[in-house]
């Protein structure tokens, strides 16, 4: 068998295992943001019997250590992993000290609809926040797609409004999942939104990747698909695909 058949399956199966990767490290704040701390309620509240603003208190820990741990380990201040410790110590603060269980659950909300927020701003004000996730999705690690990632989004109107379009969605449905988490921590029982809110949470991550999939992410992916080709024809002179 020659060399050339025997490394292309190498290098998509080195591609695929990038991918899945990447997954798991895009699932693992989600992990440990919703459902560690979830068990943790469950277990400290019916388990060894701690009060209910104490179990959730307890249980609120985990996820701002694991953005402690983020900060320390990049070297690095990250705005958003900042924004998103102080959201969330302030009000595990402010809600352990009024007591009030249902606002311990309320305050979940506001890390979601400051991050809604951050991004739609950062859309209209024309650098999507979202981009830093979607381009290695996009590129997959191709030094020729990265090359025609720039290529476009240097001189495609599409490609812009595309890369936008992603992070408004995305946006949208944090917002939307701040407003239906905030609704049920004072409508339903607190041990039922306890679970019920990572639910909804779940529900919008879903909503927001298929949606924002299929108005941005698959055009945009297309887009660098020709232009790839352009480039690698050699049709430098070409504009960008797409380009207004």
């Amino acid at each position: 068998m020659s060399s050339t058949t025997t490394g292309a399956p190498t290098a998509e199966n080195n591609a695929t295992d990038n991918h899945r990767r990447a997954l798991l490290r895009s699932l693992s704040p989600l992990i440990v943001d919703a459902l560690v701390p979830m068990a943790a309620y469950y277990a400290l509240s019916k388990g060894f019997g701690m009060g209910t603003v104490a179990a959730l208190a307890w249980s609120s820990v985990v996820p701002a250590l694991r953005t402690v741990w983020s900060l320390v380990k990049d070297r690095r201040l990250n705005g958003l992993a900042a924004l998103i410790l102080v959201v969330n110590l302030a009000g595990l603060a402010f809600s352990t000290m009024s007591g009030d269980a249902r606002l311990m659950l309320a305050k979940d909300s506001g890390v979601s609809s400051v991050i809604g927020i951050v991004v739609l701003v950062s859309a209209f004000a024309g650098r999507p926040l979202m981009t830093a996730g979607l381009k290695p999705w996009v590129t997959k690690g191709q030094q020729a797609r990265v090359a025609a990632w720039e290529r476009l989004s240097a001189g495609s109107e599409p490609f812009r409004l595309a890369e936008r379009t992603f992070s408004v969605v995305w946006g949208g449905a944090l917002l939307a999942e701040c407003v239906a988490r905030v609704v049920g921590a004072y409508v339903l029982p607190v041990d039922t939104m306890v679970w019920l809110g990572n639910v909804i949470l779940g529900f919008a991550l879903v909503f927001a990747m298929l949606v924002a999939g299929a108005l941005a992410a698959g055009p945009m992916e297309g887009m660098v698909d020709t232009e790839v080709r352009d480039l690698a024809s050699g049709n430098d002179e070409a504009a960008p695909a797409g380009k207004a």
